[in-house]
């Protein structure tokens, strides 16, 4: 028999300030495996910005973002259904097995699907980093490696192993930088060190491992594959692809493009905005991941605790954004020389609008969350194709006479867009 949920109708209706503390307590929680992949990545960018030479910073990124590409379907489809589907089951239940078995599968045929396309197109993957078939191997190892890691990682969340997920990704964000900062100090190339990067991470597979079965939940998997739960998880990896398409592949394509149009050095000043970015949205993304959007699910059942909570968490984070984006703009001749190097206090006319964009992308965001909980795939998937389509109208229109600050604009334009069109569809839930 499951143990009762707390979340249920009968529970007694919460305030503001209830809905907010509970917020607050549960990110303060994983603030510590947030702050590690926080400084893990601000001593990586470092390390690229002052070793890697001309184009480093960008080189870092276009790997991270190629890395993306072959996880984002596991990731932010298999993963987010795993821990929505296994938060209510006892570990090791025929269900739980179940639910299991359909993860490896989905995840295995994403890997396998996404080495087939790195075989017969390698160039306009990994062209730019001149590497051979070799680099290529140990590549696809070391994505199945973080791949497993991850898998685990998501069953610790849905379980509430709250401090194992918090030692783990200290481990993880510690390891990366350190196999870099190794290869660049021997004088190896940028794409070995990056290569070094993604097989230090996915070494954390072994502890996790041993960490899952200690805790009990690594039952042993028999039997057939449930059908119905591929078809379930599927609907998330649908929702991943489009992130996939229109997310990630967008945001590849345009690096792709700035290099060829203004050369590595110059793509490095927008890049540096743009990793800047990066960070505080890995530590949003974080936070939310594991705290908003598992709190959401297990309100699924009770709307008008669900619509409490997001207007809360959503007017209180608008304030406070704004407030910390408008103190990095403030330090921006100060911040960017200490996070990269002294000749990127130049890129400080492109952070204005990258931090607009990114404030309405943060609060977008958090509306999105929604159509994930209620697992409503077409309109997340049209959702992402219509972003991808007017991002990709407004760089052309705006990279021809702006050039790199045309990036930055339509970046802006795209999300002030986007949060407008989701406040007026989610209106129901931001009404008192």
């Amino acid at each position: 028999m499951l143990p009762a949920n707390p979340d249920t109708p009968a529970t007694q209706p919460e305030t503001r300030a209830a809905v907010l503390g509970r917020f607050l307590r549960g990110s303060v929680g994983s603030g510590v495996a947030v702050l590690a992949r926080a400084g893990g990545a601000l001593v990586l960018n470092k390390l690229l910005a002052v070793y890697g030479g001309p184009g480093g910073l960008t080189l870092l990124a276009h790997f991270q973002n190629l890395m993306s590409l072959f996880t984002t379907l596991p990731n932010d489809g298999v993963h987010v259904g795993l821990v929505k589907y296994l938060a209510p089951l006892r570990p090791g239940s025929g269900r739980y097995r179940g639910w299991l078995g359909a993860g490896v599968v989905l995840n295995g045929a994403a890997l396998g699907l996404g080495m087939l396309v790195l075989l017969v197109a390698p160039a306009p993957l990994v062209g730019v980093f001149q590497v051979g078939i070799g680099w290529m191997a140990l590549f696809g190892l070391g994505l199945g490696l973080l791949t497993g890691h991850a898998f685990l990682i998501s069953m610790l969340l849905a379980a509430g192993q709250l401090q194992a997920y918090v030692g783990l990704t200290v481990l993880l964000s510690l390891l990366g930088p350190t196999a870099v900062g190794a290869v660049l100090l021997l004088d190896g190339s940028v794409p070995t060190a990056l290569l070094a990067y993604l097989l230090a991470q996915g070494l954390t597979l072994a502890p996790t491992v041993v960490v899952a079965r200690r805790v009990g939940l690594l039952p042993q998997l028999r039997g057939r594959i449930s059908r119905q739960a591929v078809r379930t998880l599927g609907r998330f990896l649908l929702m991943a692809l489009s992130v996939l398409l229109f997310g990630k592949s967008v945001d590849f394509s345009l690096r792709e493009i700035l290099i060829r149009q203004v050369g590595l050095g110059q793509t490095d000043l927008w890049q540096a905005v743009a990793k800047l970015s990066d960070n505080y949205t890995m530590v949003f993304s974080a936070v939310m991941s594991s705290v908003y959007y598992p709190r959401l699910a297990a309100l699924s059942a009770d709307p008008a605790r669900q619509r409490l909570l997001v207007r809360t968490v959503l007017l209180g984070l608008a304030g406070l954004l704004a407030f910390g984006f408008g103190l990095l703009w403030l330090l921006r001749g100060w911040l960017l020389p200490l996070l990269f190097d002294q000749h990127f206090a130049t890129a400080g006319f492109l952070l204005a609008p990258q931090l607009i964009g990114d404030w309405a992308k943060f609060l977008t965001w958090m509306l999105l969350f929604l159509l994930m909980v209620q697992a409503r795939v077409g309109h997340y998937v049209a959702v992402q194709a219509g972003s991808a389509v007017l991002y990709a109208a407004l760089l052309a229109g705006l990279l021809p006479r702006y050039g790199l600050l045309g990036a930055s604009l339509a970046h802006a334009a795209r999300f002030g867009l986007m949060l407008l069109g989701s406040v007026v569809y989610f209106r129901t839930y931001l009404r008192r």
